[in-house]
């Protein structure tokens, strides 16, 4: 299982989706350009001192990210999806991947997906922080591939 951020553009959410990524044992993806400088002066004043427990590799594009290759399917999180992202199966080669805060991924990257999914919400409300929809995303796929960190 992989977390892919596309061109992450609030510093504090990514920190907040490395810090769930360490935690988890889930690798990570970031396509840039990020909104912001990516160096870990900048996480560590954001409180995010769990930098070098993730496993990351950065790609320069869209295009680089494609052409590096990711493993399994490409699931997009996105409020224009039909599928609620608990009535899909999951698989623990899977890279999920979020857009940008403010304006999620283009149609090129949209359309690349394998599948795009969404989180249930309550009538009215637009859509969930980012990093809180990764984490929730990304419980229900660890939980149904049984990906959760094992402890002594």
């Amino acid at each position: 299982m992989r977390l892919a951020l596309f061109q992450p553009d609030i510093a504090q959410n990514a920190g907040t989706m490395l810090r769930l990524a360490a935690c988890l044992g889930v690798e990570v993806d970031v396509v840039e350009p990020c909104g912001f400088a990516f160096d870990e002066r900048r996480f560590r004043r954001a409180g995010m001192d769990y930098l070098d427990r993730v496993d990351l590799r950065r790609h320069s594009s869209w295009a680089a990210f494609v052409r590096d290759g990711w493993r399994g399917r490409l699931v997009l999180l996105t409020t224009r999806a039909e599928i609620a992202h608990t009535a899909f199966a999951f698989r623990p080669d899977d890279t999920l991947m979020v857009g940008q805060e403010g304006g999620g991924v283009p149609p090129e990257v949209h359309d690349a997906a394998d599948a795009r999914i969404r989180v249930p919400m309550a009538a009215g409300l637009r859509s969930l922080n980012v990093a809180l929809a990764a984490a929730v995303v990304l419980g229900e796929a660890l939980r149904q591939t049984d990906g959760f960190p094992k402890t002594p």
